[in-house]
């Protein structure tokens, strides 16, 4: 090959690289931050599950770290090949080259199949120390089936304290009530989160005993926001063995943990259980995650409980559902 070829396809090679990024950058969805005590700060919010409708409380999450706060967000998707929000494909997240400078990342994801090249992106952000807060589904994050990062499938278990275990309380009829623990009740995450409600219902789960646990979840008798606590429910408790009253004591849904990583970085780690679309109709909820973010960033110094974290917009979020999601919608109607 002469010179004048290989300079041709050099530079169509890199024509076509550039392109690719191009158009995998414009099927996420980036939030300039405003003002505010974020400035400077990127965060990554990624979406990925089946059922919860993370692809819809994201983009409202990362305009309220954007317009309220300063934060610089950017929201990645699973998409189809029309480039349509698509959460049921597996091995899909836009635009994962953005948690290269993620300061902080939130997940909302569900049995993820990224390919290598995505899945690189969040393993080196990890390893660098970034502070991640995992919602949800997201204490199962990963089923990856090839590949070299497959270690990843107990990032749940190992890292944010939980993976899958089971649904404490009876799926779409019973919800949850978030009551503080009253030993960290001075912890600055829940600075302000009061009447915290998730129509999502409660996850079984344990915590290891380094996690400091914030908050504990009732499960109730419906899904609406003033339902009452259910009283004689039993349930063994896999952690003891035991028959108990299913809120006595109260299944975690929020801890936070100080990690170690295989690298030598200390990753802040704030999860919480709940994290439906719906569950996030909670100021309290909202201003919790909100918390989170200051305080994985280590900026507890900024959080008052007085955070503004009201929607940017409207916030009608679909309930939650497996194929659910609104079809042929563009993560560019996020923008």
């Amino acid at each position: 090959m002469n010179l004048f070829n290989r300079i041709v396809l050099t530079g169509a090679t890199l024509a076509l690289g550039m392109a690719s990024i191009h158009a995998d950058h414009h099927l996420s969805v980036h939030y300039k931050g405003k003002s505010g005590p974020g400035k400077g700060k990127h965060v990554v919010l990624v979406s990925g599950d089946e059922e919860y409708r993370s692809e819809e409380c994201l983009p409202m999450l990362g305009r309220i770290l954007s317009d309220h706060h300063g934060f610089d967000c950017t929201v990645l998707f699973s998409v189809n090949d029309k480039g349509e929000i698509d959460p049921n494909n597996q091995k899909s997240v836009t635009n994962a080259k953005a948690m290269d400078t993620a300061d902080l990342i939130i997940i909302a994801l569900r049995f993820r199949n990224w390919p290598d090249e995505d899945m690189k992106h969040f393993v080196d952000a990890y390893h660098r120390g970034v502070p991640i807060i995992g919602l949800r589904t997201s204490t199962h994050a990963f089923q990856l089936r090839q590949g070299s990062y497959r270690d990843f499938n107990s990032f749940g278990k190992k890292v944010l304290g939980e993976g899958w275990v089971s649904h404490w309380g009876a799926h779409k009829r019973e919800g949850c009530r978030g009551v503080v623990e009253d030993a960290n009740k001075e912890h600055p995450i829940l600075k302000g989160a009061t009447d915290v409600f998730a129509d999502s219902d409660t996850y079984e789960a344990y915590p290891p005993k380094d996690a400091t646990i914030l908050m504990r979840g009732l499960v109730t008798d419906s899904l609406k926001p003033d339902s009452k606590p259910v009283k004689g429910k039993k349930k063994k408790n896999r952690a003891t063995g035991q028959v108990g009253d299913v809120n006595d004591p109260a299944m975690p849904v929020a801890w936070t943990r100080e990690l170690k990583n295989p690298k030598g970085k200390t990753n802040r780690l704030f999860c919480t259980t709940m994290g439906a679309a719906t569950d996030f109709k909670s100021e309290g909820l909202r201003r919790m995650v909100v918390n989170g973010v200051f305080w994985g960033l280590g900026m507890e110094d900024q959080i008052d409980g007085k955070a503004n974290v009201t929607p940017v917009g409207e916030y009608n979020p679909t309930f939650y559902s497996f194929n659910g999601f609104k079809k042929g919608v563009k993560p560019a109607a996020h923008k």
